[in-house]
């Protein structure tokens, strides 16, 4: 069957919109095949920075015949509905159509269309023009002579005034060859915007730049890889991996994978050539988060760290303070941990020179001590004092600040400047204000030193106003840890200014630490009521204050660490039912079944851990026979009472013991008043396995009343009665969970 070869060539595509792109790419021509008729049996995308390619294969060569009886409206239907039906049958009067009888609807048209197969090339000529100018690229440039007005003229062009190509970059080529492995492949032609396909690509644009005239996509591969160009990401990826992996190796280094830069550079060319840079080592003197992302966002290069156990560090001429001269033991455990790196870089060119590489390397550590000169000040002036320091005496009173101490002055700073949270909650300052004190009530609930707690949150936003964190927000939190070390903060101070944003997404821990655990429900809990109050919450897809992450953060904090805290303190009903959503995504991704979560979710739940141990005790007693059987039984009963109730049957508001008539209902009934207190006294003692064994006590006499029992008894008073001791299975068993809500 015949493959087809599809390649998109341009000026250079962003490195992030490439993969999205050759996916949109292969469903966009993949599906509009389908729709055609036509079938494949594989399909592959593959980018570089200068191409968009696909390689579908076993394409059939033409689409199915169609025969195809369409039915349409009454003979006496509307004029506007007739002119509808044969529009969209594509019929061009209502002679060309049938008329059918229905013996209760009357005469009706009937369309019977027949449609020849058509050529597969034919089809795809048709298809892939509109596809191009549709293309979904987030962001696109018009060009082309179609761009400029008519009658002005561009470079020699003149402008048609009609609608230009929207693409990312200008396009600079189409190919695009169809036909089977044993076969020459034929062209497949169509043309836009001036640009008509052909079998024609060019390689590396320095190295390989002339025409290369290919066939089918093996073919293809192989004269591009000729021509320095690596048409498949993942792979460049791994070279540039493995190469990375190798130098570091032969020159005693140890490379620091990242995966989103990996991800990134592999976007930014098409021969990958791993070099190493070198910056000078006093430079290492700043924390290593900041030499990385210095590097990482200006050079887009990667850090390397000693393979062996570093030596000290020595003062460097501008007295910059290091590792083993911090006063305090925690920087000094913290400075000198294994993130320590080394003064070399890796970096990836797009070109293999003449001279190895070394007057690239060289401009990029050129470039990198520029940056790194900048980190430098940076850092420096965030341990000195401020200008504006006797300002900010008030603001330190408010706080408890000592402004002696650098974290402290920036705190204190950021309130004195009033920085805006949102324009509807207030200042900064006025947020730390509420997350001290919510940090100061949860802190004994969660097994947290009050003061300690109190002193983490007024801190937890200092480093906000920070040079480093001005120019890589990223490191808020992370540079709050370090600076808080350094000024001779409790360790467990200094951790929960880092930790108090955590969890960040499902890949991210959660806290731990009593501090850290304390000051993080505060911050987000702050968030989720006071957006809740201004009524910001998110909607459908929209969540641009990230609640939905805020109100996850909280749920993973409670259940990982098994707090007990009742939201409701602080919740209002909407957002306790918010809580109960991210509960829900939780506790599915844990591997829980969505039924057994709603059946254990009440909308005053409010205890989080509560609900987690119910769902788990739940899941457990319905695995057993008992369980099963028992929810059987209760299903019956409730299916059979939501009958009667559409029905209006009388049902008794109480059981009468007078009225049995069977042994079955005496002991389903001495079954159920027991189960039920030993049910709500093990509630109540927080023992829902202990609950599920009380429950597994009704399995047998509920079996044993469906089995014997007759409910709709021809005499009222008896099926009012045996209704109402269906009523108290349905009672008891709600007493651990409302078993409507499970499958099965």
């Amino acid at each position: 069957m015949p493959d087809l070869l599809l390649e998109l060539r341009s000026e250079e595509i962003p490195a992030r919109m490439q993969r999205k792109a050759a996916a949109d790419l292969k469903k966009m021509v993949t599906d509009g095949l389908v729709d055609a008729g036509l079938t494949y049996e594989a399909a592959r995308e593959y980018f570089t920075p200068r191409r968009l390619t696909l390689d579908i294969r076993g394409v059939t060569a033409r689409s199915r015949d169609v025969h195809e009886e369409r039915k349409g409206p009454s003979t006496k239907a509307p004029e506007q509905a007739i002119q509808g039906f044969l529009r969209s049958a594509g019929l061009a009067s209502i002679d060309e159509a049938q008329i059918q009888s229905d013996p209760k609807k009357g005469d009706f048209y009937v369309a019977r269309i027949s449609r020849s197969g058509r050529a597969a090339e034919a089809i795809i000529a048709d298809l892939l023009p509109g596809i191009i100018r549709s293309f979904p690229w987030p962001k696109s440039m018009r060009w082309g002579a179609a761009s400029g007005p008519k009658g002005m003229r561009y470079g020699g062009v003149e402008g048609r005034g009609g609608e230009a190509l929207r693409w990312v970059r200008p396009l600079q080529s189409i190919l695009c060859t169809f036909g089977p492995e044993t076969e020459e492949p034929v062209v497949v032609d169509f043309e836009v915007e001036g640009i008509r396909s052909g079998n024609v690509t060019r390689g590396h644009r320095f190295h390989a730049p002339d025409e290369i005239t290919v066939k089918r996509f093996d073919d293809y591969a192989a004269k591009l890889e000729a021509a320095k160009v690596v048409i498949d990401a993942d792979r460049r990826k791994e070279i540039i991996l493995t190469d990375a992996h190798n130098l570091a190796f032969a020159n005693g280094l140890e490379l620091v994978e990242d995966d989103g830069l990996l991800e990134e550079v592999a976007g930014l060319v098409e021969w990958p050539v791993v070099l190493l840079g070198e910056f000078e080592k006093e430079f290492l003197a700043i924390p290593p988060e900041v030499i990385r992302l210095t590097i990482r966002a200006n050079q887009k290069c990667f850090v390397v760290r000693p393979s062996r156990p570093a030596s000290p560090a020595p003062q460097d001429e501008e007295g910059l303070s290091h590792p083993n001269d911090d006063p305090h033991p925690e920087a000094r455990a913290e400075r000198a941990s294994k993130d320590a790196l080394s003064n070399r870089f890796v970096l990836v060119a797009n070109i293999e020179a003449r001279d190895g590489g070394k007057e690239i390397a060289h401009g990029n550590g050129k470039v990198v001590r520029a940056r790194l000169s900048d980190a430098v000040h940076f850092w420096k002036t965030d341990q000195a004092d401020l200008p504006d320091l006797a300002q900010l005496q008030a603001s330190a009173e408010k706080f408890g600040l000592d402004l002696k101490k650098p974290l402290d002055q920036r705190m204190a700073r950021l309130d004195h400047l009033g920085v805006t949270f949102h324009a509807k909650l207030g200042t900064q300052g006025e947020r730390v204000e509420r997350i001290r004190r919510l940090a100061q009530e949860i802190a004994p609930i969660v097994g947290a030193e009050p003061d300690l707690a109190t002193r983490a949150a007024v801190l937890a936003k200092a480093d906000l106003t920070t040079e480093i964190v001005g120019e890589f927000p990223e490191l808020q939190g992370a540079m709050g840890r370090k600076y808080a070390l350094l000024q001779g903060e409790h360790a467990s101070v200094a951790a929960a200014i880092e930790e108090h944003y955590k969890p960040q997404g499902p890949s991210d821990r959660a806290p731990t630490d009593p501090i850290s655990v304390a000051v993080a429900l505060a911050d987000k809990l702050d968030t989720l009521v006071g957006f809740w109050a201004i009524d910001e919450k998110p909607t459908g897809s929209k969540d641009p204050f990230a609640l939905r992450r805020a109100a996850l953060g909280v749920v993973r904090i409670l259940v990982e660490n098994g707090v007990r805290l009742e939201l409701a303190t602080w919740a209002q009903a909407d957002l306790l039912s918010f809580f109960h959503d991210r509960l829900k995504v939780y506790l599915r991704d844990q591997g829980a079944r969505h039924d057994l979560i709603d059946a254990v979710i009440t909308p005053q739940s409010d205890d989080l851990l509560i609900i987690m141990r119910k769902v788990e005790a739940l899941g457990s007693f319905l695995d057993t026979e008992d369980g099963k059987n028992l929810l059987a039984g209760a299903k019956r009963a409730a299916n059979i009472l939501a009958a009667e109730h559409k029905k209006g049957t009388a049902i008794a508001d109480t059981v009468d013991p007078s009225l049995f008539r069977a042994d079955a209902e005496k002991s389903l009934f001495a079954a159920v008043n027991q189960a039920d207190s030993q049910a709500a006294q093990a509630i109540q003692n927080e023992d829902f396995s202990g609950a599920m064994l009380a429950m597994s006590g009704l399995r047998e006499p509920v079996d044993s009343f469906f089995e014997d029992v007759l409910v709709n008894d021809e005499d009222q008073a008896v099926r009012a009665n045996r209704l109402a001791l269906l009523e108290r299975i349905r009672a008891a068993t709600d007493t651990v969970a409302d078993f409507s809500r499970i499958a099965g």
